[in-house]
């Protein structure tokens, strides 16, 4: 009988383990530089760099989606993303989003008999399919390299502001039901640290963004760096786990990394596609 949300069991909440902060901040050291040099550079290295993350996503949800044959889900939900993302980097923006839709049926034609649930395949085309794209198209814009330097410091002001906020004031709890350490003093810490950031990268930069707009894009990239993480906890709770993976020391899985961007940067790139205050 397949499993409905509230059947599955919910892991016990994890707190953060303060004995492997170190181990923590020397991964971020690896993982932070390579990211920023390649969406500086763009080009190739952007694309592999993007390619290997699909990939590892893709693994970490095959792992989680359909523990007794994640190759096989993995696979397919590697392949269709990968091919929205080629298409994307080629110019071709209507067929990438389009190969979205064919890959994610596809991917749970591939699992069936797999799976207990074949549309959870589907669904791992379509979460990180959009993000994948978007990550394309944002770069490949007029200053692309300062809208991901923008993005990536208003994700990461997000979540450095939430945590240091939160274990400071706590106080009531945002959403205990699936992520029962973060609070609204968090919540609010990480919003005004996304907008900081947001206006200093306008500040300190050639970035040609208003000041106020920038502070406003921050805010925006906060608020939806804080959704995804919160939809990725949802995420971890159905499946029954902890982590998305083991992948990065003291950290989990990629996805529990990158959680908050894959919902940031579709925002961003909504952002800078509706031109709203005339940037360049």
């Amino acid at each position: 009988m397949a499993r409905s949300w509230p059947m599955t069991s919910s892991p016990p909440a994890k707190r953060f383990n303060w004995s492997n902060l170190g181990l923590r901040i020397a991964s971020a050291l690896v993982i932070a530089p390579a990211a920023l040099g390649a969406a500086w550079l763009g080009g190739w290295p952007y694309l592999v760099l993007i390619a290997i993350g699909v990939a590892l996503l893709a693994l970490e949800w095959g792992g989680m989606s359909a523990p007794v044959a994640p190759t096989r889900v993995s696979a397919a939900v590697t392949v269709a993303v990968l091919a929205s993302v080629f298409l994307a980097y080629q110019g071709q923006d209507a067929l990438a989003w389009g190969a979205v839709v064919m890959g994610a049926a596809a991917a749970a034609l591939v699992a069936r008999g797999v799976a207990e649930r074949p549309a959870d395949a589907a669904f791992g085309v379509i979460y990180i399919a959009p993000a994948a794209i978007c990550l394309v198209w944002l770069r490949s814009t007029e200053q692309g390299h300062w809208w991901m330097m923008t993005l990536f410091a208003a994700t990461w002001a997000a979540d450095i502001g939430a945590f240091a906020v939160g274990s400071l004031l706590k106080g009531p709890k945002l959403w205990p039901r699936f992520s029962p350490n973060k609070t609204w003093s968090g919540f609010v810490g990480g919003l005004f640290a996304s907008a900081l950031a947001g206006f200093g990268m306008a500040f300190f930069s050639v970035f040609q963004l208003n000041l106020a707009a920038a502070a406003l894009v921050g805010f925006c990239v906060g608020l939806a760096t804080m959704a995804g993480d919160l939809w990725e906890s949802a995420l971890k709770r159905r499946f029954g786990v902890k982590d998305s993976g083991d992948l990065i020391p003291g950290h989990g899985g990629l996805l529990d990394r990158v959680d908050g961007l894959m919902f940031a940067v579709v925002v961003m790139a909504l952002v800078r596609l509706a031109n709203i205050w005339g940037w360049h």
